[in-house]
């Protein structure tokens, strides 16, 4: 699976995720606002990319309405999803937004129509049936007041559902904007991988290496333990140490993950606040 063109391994149903589905079906149920906050690196983006399946349908709204015979399958989920993935340029204007996100939503909607085989006539007709049920924002915390406002004006005019994702604060910033913050419905804190999920998800790894993970084996509890405590559980971090284990361990020809082998793969990265 890829992200802006960076590898970042198998996706994981993890127990936050399973939140996070359920945050957004609620969101999209009710027609309300929701907001989506935590840390970065903890998976926020990736939940909300594979809620709307944007991998396949991004590309295919992106080359609208120029498609392959092969993006039929794009379009059956899109149907499905009724969900778009929007994540704002850094200082986007109130006019690029007008501009970018006004087409996507239009060329969802007239897939989606073309879709359910409606002709012409019945395009126009059907806009007022507003196949798209939400909207998710990512990055939320570059939104402007202005665009904010456009949100807003998106929310209350289609009768949408709307999420915002972004860093832990976003939540208090958009309270500092009442008519908007008036209109949330959900908050859902998306939080770091702890206990036995973060363990599921270092035995996935060590399994891509081609290793049996075994918690009971002081040596892989001492591997575990440093993991957890360099990462935090965070799921970007996660990745990107495993890419340096991977690449130690191959020069070095090792077969078993030490605690030597973690500090290694840490001191090639650069950590900071996340």
């Amino acid at each position: 699976m890829e992200h802006n063109g960076r590898e970042i391994g198998t996706f994981i149903a993890t127990k936050e995720h399973r939140r996070f589905v359920e945050f957004a079906n609620a969101v999209r149920k009710h027609r309300y606002i929701g907001v989506c906050y935590g840390a970065a690196g903890v998976g926020k983006t990736l939940s909300a990319r594979r809620y709307a399946h944007w991998d396949s349908v991004g590309p295919y709204l992106e080359n609208w309405p120029h498609q392959h015979p092969s993006s039929a399958e794009a379009l059956v989920t899109l149907a499905r999803t009724r969900t778009l993935f929007y994540t704002p340029t850094v200082s986007e204007t109130l006019r690029d937004m007008r501009k970018n996100l006004g087409d996507l939503i239009y060329h969802a909607e007239d897939s989606i129509d073309e879709h359910l085989n409606y002709d012409a006539d019945m395009r126009q007709i059907n806009t007022l049936n507003k196949n798209i049920e939400l909207v998710m924002f990512d990055e939320a915390e570059r939104l402007s007041m202005n665009t904010i406002e456009f949100v807003r004006d998106i929310f209350d005019r289609k009768e949408i559902g709307v999420i915002l994702t972004g860093m832990t604060g976003m939540e208090k910033r958009l309270s500092r904007f009442p008519q908007f913050y008036s209109r949330v419905g959900f908050a859902h804190h998306y939080r770091p991988l702890t206990g036995d999920e973060l363990t599921f998800v270092l035995t996935r790894h060590w399994r891509s290496l081609g290793i049996n993970l075994d918690d009971a084996d002081f040596t892989d509890a001492q591997a575990i333990a440093s993991i957890a405590r360099i990462t935090g559980g965070n799921f970007r971090l996660l990745h990107r140490l495993f890419v340096q284990i991977e690449r130690i361990m191959k020069i070095n020809e090792l077969t078993v993950i030490t605690d030597d082998v973690v500090e290694a793969a840490r001191s090639t990265l650069v950590i900071g606040v996340t």
